[in-house]
């Protein structure tokens, strides 16, 4: 799989516009639009970061070893998203104490009441939907490139 810069200025910020789109149409309120950007920067930062530092470098050592499919770069990213929850929970749990201060409990316990919560699946879903949307546009965009070569002479 060839890089792709439209996949990669793209790809990261699919994931973020539908989940803050999802808050703006089920927490409606007066300052919908300022919620709307509270949410979507920061999960851009997230999914960029993640893009640009976890996925393309797996994606590159994956290709080394065997040539991808669609199926196995929505996996990589499918488990890559799973990834990315546990420094945001252990983020989450250094200033979870008393007025954002230090954790009062352990963080096993933390992390499996927050991987408890079904807004986590947002994660690993969110890295499935980019790995996906890459692999689609770095596709699109090779096979637009490319000559027909089953075309008669």
């Amino acid at each position: 799989m060839r890089f792709s810069w439209t996949g990669l200025i793209l790809a990261p910020l699919l994931a973020p516009l539908i989940f803050s789109a999802l808050f703006l149409v089920f927490a409606p309120g007066n300052n919908s639009a300022f919620g709307f950007l509270i949410l979507f920067v920061p999960s851009c930062f997230i999914s960029c970061g993640t893009t640009i530092f976890l996925f393309l470098p797996s994606l590159f050592l994956l290709s080394l070893w065997r040539p991808l499919t669609g199926w196995q770069v929505c996996l990589l990213g499918l488990a890559l998203g799973a990834v990315v929850f546990l420094p945001l929970t252990l983020m989450e749990w250094k200033a979870s104490g008393p007025d954002s201060g230090p954790p009062t409990e352990n963080f096993l316990p933390f992390l499996i009441r927050w991987a408890a919560d079904p807004l986590s699946a947002l994660y690993p879903v969110s890295g499935l939907v980019t790995a996906g949307l890459y692999w689609g546009l770095g596709t699109w965009r090779l096979k637009s490139s490319m000559p027909n070569s089953f075309s008669p002479r």
